[in-house]
């Protein structure tokens, strides 16, 4: 397996991120615009298919399509969509159908319906695989195995396989949660790494490609003036709705805080507010009572806000609930998934007749969560830092294999 690093930015000082941060005095240079400010011999005169959707924009605003489509010497001839689609307009967890982009005439292949994987037909006639999309850091989250699943099929087809890179909208450096249990294994979290694993796209995809065994012809194109621990505030760059329930960049921190949770359909965790993710509320749970209890555990980063609210849409629309607002005061010393056990353990100490892992949900929740441990642990009795210290060990190992792929400092 040859692997390629087309640029990699200049190692930089470690310098601890702040709050939501001060713009960069020019915008970060992503792996697009890297690579068509100097296209690399690698895709010169060559064929090229892409895998994107609405994230995939130069830093410039300009779609990766178009900017590609620009080059000299090389054709875009095929267009590859995950969940949500190439332009981000269809729903979670709707099967895409292949069509013709109205935009650029160019053939859309779904990778997320009937295939996961681009099949030898899709790939007939592409020489070059390109990856651009914006991931949001939680292993949950089904683009990074649209990555992974593009690696194999480049791998399968003699074809190389190139990243362009983007970053972390956790920072890069925060590593968290359980380390998935392979027994869980599933569309949601394929291999096994923390909840929040703290690289980037490309970076991750190094990870993959050697510890998991895919090897194909992997080039990562880097960024230019990205550093750990730079909140994504911090970039210059514009956030774009990489799901329409991540419509910011401060909702990726709420994802990680109450993703799981919202896949037991017992908690509403504000799909269907104005703020997805912000919220953890149920018709009986007391506003007053859980955020008292929440607040009183001191948490860093974080306050808790009593609060009741109708959703407008989904599981729990037109239903009066109370509950509370999660409200990050400093993103840097927010632990997302400390703060989603933390919120689980309180609803079992104040509500513990409710059982809510009593669901038909509750496989969601483990393949989420990568492990059936956590609610068997809150069941038990076990306290929330009881539960976070046991996944340490687990952590613990993966840090050494996360170190071995790091391209920024």
């Amino acid at each position: 397996m040859k692997e390629l690093i087309v640029c990699c930015c200049t190692l930089l000082l470690l310098t601890a991120a702040c709050g939501a941060g001060t713009p960069a005095s020019k915008p970060v240079k992503l792996g697009v615009d890297v690579l068509v400010s100097d296209p690399p011999p690698l895709i010169q005169g060559k064929r090229l298919g892409l895998i994107t959707n609405a994230t995939g924009l130069t830093s410039g605003h300009e779609s990766t399509i178009d900017a590609l489509r620009r080059l000299p010497g090389i054709q875009l001839v095929a267009l590859f969509g995950p969940e949500h689609g190439v332009r981000g307009d269809a729903e979670a967890g709707a099967a895409v159908e292949g069509y013709v982009d109205a935009r650029s005439g160019i053939r859309v292949f779904s990778l997320y319906g009937r295939n996961h994987k681009p099949t030898p037909e899709m790939l007939e006639g592409v020489d070059v695989l390109l990856y651009d999309i914006q991931d949001i850091g939680s292993r949950p989250y089904t683009y990074i195995y649209t990555m992974a699943h593009g690696m194999e099929a480049a791998k399968e087809n003699g074809i190389p396989f190139v990243v362009l890179d983007r970053p972390d909208p956790l920072g890069g450096m925060l590593v968290e949660g359980p380390v998935l249990d392979p027994r869980f294994r599933s569309g949601i979290g394929l291999y096994p790494i923390p909840y929040v694993y703290g690289l980037t796209a490309g970076e991750l995809a190094r990870l993959f490609n050697e510890e998991f065994g895919i090897h194909c012809d992997l080039s990562v194109v880097a960024m230019e003036g990205w550093r750990r621990g730079m909140a994504f505030e911090e970039t210059g760059l514009m956030w774009v709705p990489t799901s329409p329930h991540i419509p910011q960049a401060q909702s990726v921190r709420h994802c990680a805080a109450v993703g799981s949770i919202g896949e037991l359909h017992q908690v509403d965790v504000g799909v269907g507010m104005p703020g997805p993710f912000e919220y953890a509320g149920a018709p009986w749970i007391t506003a007053e009572e859980l955020a008292g209890e929440l607040n009183g555990r001191n948490l860093p980063g974080v306050f808790f806000r009593p609060l009741h609210y109708t959703p407008f849409y989904g599981t729990f629309k037109g239903v009066k609930l109370q509950g509370v607002q999660i409200h990050i005061l400093d993103p840097v010393r927010f632990q997302p998934v400390a703060v989603q056990i933390h919120i689980l353990c309180a609803l079992q100490k104040l509500y513990p007749e409710r059982n809510i892992y009593d669901t038909s949900r509750i496989d969601m929740f483990n393949k989420a969560m990568g492990t059936d441990r956590v609610w068997k642990q809150i069941c038990a009795g076990a306290g929330a830092e009881e539960i976070i210290a046991s996944w340490q060990n687990g952590l613990q190992q993966f840090e050494p294999l996360r170190q071995k792929y790091l391209l920024y400092r």
